[in-house]
């Protein structure tokens, strides 16, 4: 009987509650997740509707990201049979001069020095091209002179005769980490500033046969035919990357984009701009991955790095004392985790600039320093 009225008590008090008490307050949830978005995410807002959003960060960045055309002439190719002089002579048929056609093609790019209308985009964008346009977010129409273009790294840098321009920061690509939420700008299938978000799914990926120096950002935002030199942002508006290429049937995108890190990118405009090429120096080495096999085979208890498998006599590299079987684990103090890792930091630096190398020999660290010097074809 106790327990019953226990139980009546308690259901008196709900029936009150019911007809007509003050009910108990709701936690604040509602906002909760996007104050968080916004304290993880600088460049995120809370637009009026309570959501978070990127639209404030994107209005300042679209301005910099353009539209670029290009129109190059190309041979059609003819019916073989027409190449065959037995052919030719049967039939009677006149020398006929290759027939040419006109081609265009779409890519996107963008504006890294508005003072002097400097643009970033991918060499394949506008490699052989006889005239490049440049279309910015407002519409206006600019042809652009090509100042220089690097084929190894797939960098280009174009110009216009405009200083009303907007420009992109260049952010730290070295600094990403994977997870970091990124931003996709550029025009796929011509359809001009569109926006993809995504994050960072990899880093430092090479191998691909894609390009010489390989060390690309990989992201699942969509990258499409047409967003190659295209920006890749973070959410603070800051250029990481350059997209350049994606993997997938027919062209197409799976979510799997690489860009070319803006440390890569900015240091290959240097040069470009500067000498109009890319002035790549050599040590003069041949090298490969230090596996956990190889590092078994020379004793090392550790893996990562770049063995050194040839040295060229009289080069930076032989002048320095290096010797095959070293193992090269760091440039300047910059880690090198492997043989393309070397590669593309040496890739990166001008002929005539000095290095210091750390390396293992019999198990013992050493340091070195070399002078970067001309390819042997490049020397005179």
């Amino acid at each position: 009987m106790e327990r019953l009225g226990r139980l009546c008590a308690l259901g008196a008090v709900l029936i009150m509650m019911s007809a007509g008490c003050e009910p108990v307050p709701a936690p604040r949830l509602a906002q909760a997740p996007a104050a968080a978005y916004q304290a993880s995410n600088p460049g995120a807002a809370i637009g009026q509707s309570g959501r978070p959003t990127l639209a404030p960060m994107l209005e300042a960045v679209l301005p910099a990201v353009v539209n670029i055309s290009t129109t190059s002439t190309v041979n059609v190719q003819e019916n073989p049979l027409f190449n065959d002089p037995f052919f030719r002579r049967f039939f009677d048929l006149p020398n006929m001069p290759p027939r040419q056609r006109q081609q265009q093609s779409l890519g996107s790019g963008v504006i890294v020095n508005a003072e002097n209308g400097l643009i970033l985009t991918n060499h394949h964008v506008i490699a052989n091209a006889d005239q490049v346009t440049v279309t910015l977010q407002d519409g206006r129409d600019f042809e652009a002179t090509v100042v220089g273009a690097d084929p190894e790294t797939d960098v280009a840098v174009v110009k216009i005769g405009e200083k009303n321009l907007t420009a992109l920061r260049f952010g730290d690509s070295q600094s990403l980490r994977v997870g970091d939420f990124v931003v996709a700008i550029g025009s796929p299938f011509g359809l001009s500033q569109t926006v993809t978000s995504g994050i960072v799914s990899a880093l430092g990926r090479s191998g691909l046969g894609i390009e010489g120096y390989e060390d690309f950002i990989q992201t699942d935002a969509s990258i499409n035919p047409g967003n190659s030199g295209g920006a890749l942002v973070d959410l603070n508006g800051e250029l990481v990357g350059i997209n350049t290429a994606i993997v997938g049937p027919a062209g197409g995108n799976v979510g799997i984009g690489f860009a070319i890190p803006s440390h890569l990118a900015q240091a290959v405009m240097q040069q470009i701009v500067q000498y109009g090429e890319v002035q790549r120096g050599q040590l003069g080495i041949g090298v490969q991955d230090l596996t956990p096999e190889s590092a078994k085979a020379l004793g090392l208890e550790r893996s990562g790095g770049a063995v050194i498998a040839q040295v060229q006599p009289d080069s930076p590299a032989a002048q320095a004392g290096l010797r095959p079987g070293d193992v090269v684990v760091a440039i300047d103090g910059a880690p090198v985790a492997n043989a393309s890792s070397l590669r593309n930091i040496i890739g990166l630096l001008r002929v005539g600039s000095e290095i210091k190398l750390d390396f293992l020999r019999n198990g013992q660290k050493r340091t070195v320093t070399a002078r970067i010097a001309q390819p042997p074809a490049r020397r005179r």
